[in-house]
């Protein structure tokens, strides 16, 4: 396996690896969320290359990049053990080195709404650090999880707007035993939070259970389920039901919905977690 810091030596090694190349990117502090998706592009054949990068653009002042887990030496030994084929762990200085004065803006109806109205810009940081790691690796195709639902289809989006050639493949979510959506962000809870924190998968469900039972006040819905996680001691952001389709509200035609997604968004002490869950009706 190739362990990489800089540009210049990233497109030297890739040069001599076959194709199809495969990009998965991440901020480290891998979990067996992330090595599933080392496990997908393998399958593809050709290169693997693994990023790990904690991108500054995408925090606000008061989220935790400072304290965010940064692990490359048992991340390596994690993606080694998977075969992966390279690994690119560049310095903040080598992916941005200087003020990263052009962003790529995404499409505010569907990057401006959930997470995007709960953390102004942050689609604005993942879009310009993808791009530049898209650019950077060349690759063919790109596997990035469920988990980071509305993150999947603004890249999707971005990726087909730009005409660029790569594939973009939907890795599902892997839970714990107990049904919690794996987040590195898990290790912040505290044995009694851990405990706790499957309530929003559970909220999730029961939501979707309402819905194909023939509910269809979304507002409603949205806000019974918000109360029901906040009464459990969560501060929900939100919870809703969406179009898989561009994450809008679902419309009713001739008594049919599109296939839908329920994505929820709390705090659970000083954490936040995400989970959604696709159905149909």
């Amino acid at each position: 396996m190739h362990l990489i810091h800089t540009l210049a030596e990233l497109r030297a090694t890739l040069a001599s690896l076959p194709t199809p190349r495969t990009i998965v990117p991440t901020m480290g502090n891998l979990h067996e969320g992330h090595l599933s998706l080392i496990r997908q592009a393998k399958a593809l054949g050709g290169t693997t290359v693994a990023t790990i990068f904690v991108n500054r653009l995408q925090f606000l002042p008061h989220e935790d990049f400072d304290t965010y887990p940064r692990t490359l030496e048992s991340d390596c030994d994690k993606l080694r053990a998977e075969g992966c084929d390279v690994v690119f762990a560049p310095l903040e200085k080598e992916l941005y080195p200087e003020p990263q004065t052009f962003r790529i803006q995404p499409d505010p109806a569907i990057a401006d709404i959930l997470e995007g109205h709960f953390r102004p810009g942050f689609f604005d940081g993942v879009c310009t650090v993808v791009m530049k790691l898209l650019q950077a690796v060349q690759p063919t195709h790109a596997v990035f999880g469920q988990k980071d639902y509305q993150q999947l289809a603004v890249i999707q989006r971005m990726v087909a707007q730009f005409a660029m050639p790569i594939e973009i493949i939907a890795g599902p979510t892997q839970r714990a035993t107990d049904g919690l959506a794996l987040s590195s962000r898990n290790q912040y809870l505290d044995d009694t939070a851990r405990q706790h924190a499957t309530q929003l998968a559970a909220v999730l469900k029961a939501t979707v259970e309402l819905v194909q039972s023939g509910e269809r006040n979304w507002a409603q819905l949205e806000a019974n389920a918000m109360a029901q996680l906040n009464a459990q001691g969560w501060q929900a952001d939100y919870i809703t039901v969406r179009q898989r389709s561009d994450l809008q509200l679902p419309v009713d035609q001739a008594g049919a919905l599109a296939p839908l997604v329920v994505l929820g968004a709390a705090r659970l002490g000083s954490t936040r977690l995400i989970d959604n869950l696709e159905f149909v009706v």
